[in-house]
């Protein structure tokens, strides 16, 4: 008699389960707009989620430690003119996070580890370059302080935002809205997907499309692509008749795919988060009540459906726990943050484990804070794999670093060389006093400007006290 065998993984009994009641993040106004992201960021430091705001655009930032009811007066990260349309916080500090909006803007902000008395209006910096509004976020793996911006005006633009200066600019490739962007895990290509309904691979350096797929899936809705560690591309997409569908395919061979499977008849976009240290996918779609998991393998049929983890209510959006901010003494290998109407729920995916030691199997070292190299190193074609950490002795998120912004200035632009006038001894005796009065000027100038900042800050809380007051 043929016994059917069992395939072998120690993914196959991955389970899901959502935090306790005390555990969940109470009183969260999401937004309620109809963009396709995730609508939420995390990190193992903040929790931060696009929400209503009238007058603008908005999001709110939560210590993760902070859970119970969020206070309604709790400082909002208020700048955008429009509303908030994608979040990411940067890979390599843990205080920063940059935001998209549908007012064309991208902005990037410094998040303190204290709470704040009031709504941060300031960003860092605000990148500005697309002419319709912007909707893809994406920060560079290895590379410090380079993000990609993808908006309704077809374009790709990568920025160091460490200048505020746009390094590339990719503008002739998508000839309609791009659905989303990736990069691979070296960030020497990205994955786009886009309207027209063509998978691309694209060498953003070079500033060519190296392969294509048309109708890598046939329907017209939203298609979705991640690389996996292997080098292929998964995706997430629509057949012609409308069901959702899932495939898997090598960018050297776009011809047939390397897997196609077809889900289920639900409208909503399937949102991917992909795990590299396990290669296990999981999908979260907008308005569905589950999240569906699956292991990719070098063994057919390539993706191996692992399991479904299914609640009563529909989710607005979804944050992906990066691996180091993860519980390792519980065998947790994924953390989601399952945003509802009014609250935002931690859903924590776990291998069963009878041992209390480190797993090492289930947590090979994986991608720390640390960036592997600096924005001009990889303009000029350098690529580096990301700097790995262990986390058998567990993560601790390091302190507060600022990103420092310095804007490139005209005046550092030094002449071209010419013929040089011989100076005299009177000449060089004249210059040395000027210069150095130039710099106390400029001192005393600084100085003025950090105190009357202080004073326009002083009174700006007079005037909430008193205008709360009135209230």
């Amino acid at each position: 008699m043929s016994r059917r065998v069992v395939r072998q993984s120690k993914f196959r009994h991955v389970f899901g389960q959502a935090a306790k009641a005390d555990q969940a993040y109470e009183d969260i106004r999401v937004s309620k707009v109809t963009w396709d992201s995730s609508f939420c960021a995390v990190n193992p430091k903040f929790l931060a989620i696009i929400v209503e705001a009238g007058g603008g655009g908005a999001f709110i930032v939560l210590p993760l430690v902070k859970t119970g009811r969020v206070d309604k007066n709790h400082p909002l990260v208020t700048g955008h003119t429009a509303p908030v349309l994608d979040i990411d916080w940067c890979p390599h500090n843990d205080n920063v996070i940059a935001s998209a909006s549908d007012d064309t803007t991208v902005m990037v902000w410094q998040i303190p580890d204290y709470t704040p008395v009031r709504n941060i209006t300031e960003p860092i910096i605000t990148l500005e370059g697309h002419s319709k509004r912007v909707g893809i976020l994406s920060w560079h793996p290895t590379a410090r302080n380079v993000l990609l911006s993808a908006g309704g005006d077809n374009v790709i633009l990568i920025w160091n935002v460490g200048t505020g200066e746009v390094l590339l600019s990719l503008d002739n490739m998508h000839p309609d809205v791009i659905h989303s962007a990736c990069w691979n895990s070296i960030g020497s290509l990205l994955a786009t997907t886009c309207k027209d309904k063509t998978l691309r691979v694209i060498d953003p350096r070079k500033g060519q499309v190296v392969a294509e797929r048309f109708a890598a899936h046939e329907g017209m809705r939203p298609m979705r692509a991640v690389f996996t560690r292997q080098g292929h591309i998964f995706t997430t997409g629509f057949t012609r008749m409308s069901q959702r569908e899932l495939g898997l395919w090598d960018p050297n061979n776009f011809e047939e795919p390397v897997a196609l499977q077809e889900m289920d008849t639900s409208n909503g976009v399937l949102l991917p988060f992909y795990d590299p240290d396990s290669s296990i996918v999981y999908l979260c779609g907008k308005g569905d009540s589950s999240i569906r998991y699956f292991e990719i393998t070098d063994e057919p049929p390539f993706v191996h459906y692992l399991n479904t983890f299914s609640s009563k209510e529909p989710q607005r959006g979804m944050g992906f726990m990066p691996k180091r901010g993860l519980d390792v003494s519980k065998c947790e290998i994924a953390r989601f943050y399952k945003l509802h109407e009014r609250k935002c729920e931690p859903i924590i995916m776990t291998v069963p484990r009878k041992s209390d030691l480190f797993q090492d199997d289930l947590y090979p070292d994986t991608p720390g804070p640390e960036a592997a190299l600096e924005a001009e190193e990889w303009l000029s074609g350098q690529d580096a794999e990301p700097v790995l950490i262990s986390l058998r002795d567990g993560y601790v998120p390091p302190k507060h670093r600022e990103l420092r912004v310095t804007k490139r200035n005209i005046l550092d632009v030094r002449p071209p060389a010419g013929p040089r006038r011989s100076q005299s001894a009177s000449d060089t005796s004249l210059s040395q006093p000027t210069l150095e009065t130039l710099l106390e000027e400029i001192k005393g100038l600084r100085a003025q400007v950090q105190a009357q900042d202080q004073r326009i800050a002083a009174l700006e809380n007079m005037l909430c006290e008193l205008v709360d007051g009135t209230d």
